[in-house]
């Protein structure tokens, strides 16, 4: 999968701009429907199945699978670390900064919605309060099928990515964790992250290859 060296900018700016688009999208209807209608009309019961799932699901968007992306990076591809880097720098800074400092105590459905009886929480999970906006795990999914598109020459394995992180983006919804606000503001961080990673990693590219040049004209 990660054979080839060179980045698939072009599978990237798809997969960026469908991000990008789905995530205006539903900050749009957010504030069309409204923030708690557009919450409570998601935030479905779908039995024992969809509590089991959504509640296992959600943890493809953990902040912890990068380490298992850094173990991948360094075996396979130790050129794209700069990328790597800078996507979990980025998308940490721009979820953090965010949730602490722009909207600092932000309520989450479960003290924003005065009439908690609407909502359905899934028994066995620990559901947050405030720090809502943006949603860090569905940040965190769409960066990784970001850094999937950039790597990989399969379509169907980035459309594959990409539905696996809007589900990750429903499961903050359906575990009563996150407003859709939240979610179409982490795909957003996402996008951004990774695109300036990628300026990022193409500076470190030159300054290589102005260093490997170097060396041959010196040779």
């Amino acid at each position: 999968m990660l054979a080839d060296r060179s980045l698939n900018y072009t599978f990237f700016k798809r997969a960026a701009l469908a991000s990008f688009i789905t995530g205006a999208a539903i900050i749009v209807l957010s504030f069309y429907v409204g923030k708690n209608n557009f919450f409570l009309l998601l935030n479905n019961d779908l039995g024992a199945a969809g509590d089991f799932f959504f509640n296992y699901f959600t943890y493809v968007g953990d902040g912890l699978l990068w380490i298992i992306w850094l173990i991948a990076i360094i075996k396979k591809r130790k050129n794209l670390l700069p990328l790597l880097i800078a996507s979990f720098l980025l998308t940490t800074l721009f979820t953090q900064i965010s949730k602490q400092v722009i909207l600092p105590d932000e309520s989450r459905p479960l003290l924003a919605i005065a009439d908690q009886s609407l909502v359905h929480y899934v028994k066995g999970v620990t559901v947050h309060s405030i720090n809502s906006f943006p949603s860090g795990h569905t940040a965190t999914a769409f960066t990784f099928m970001l850094l999937i598109a950039l790597m990989v020459r399969r379509p169907a394995l980035i459309v594959a990515g990409f539905i696996a992180a809007l589900v990750v983006g429903y499961s903050r919804i359906y575990l009563g964790q996150h407003f859709p606000l939240d979610i179409g503001a982490g795909i957003i961080v996402a996008v951004c992250s990774v695109s300036l990673s990628v300026f990022i990693q193409q500076w470190f590219d030159r300054k290589r290859n102005n260093k490997l040049a170097g060396s041959t004209v010196a040779d």
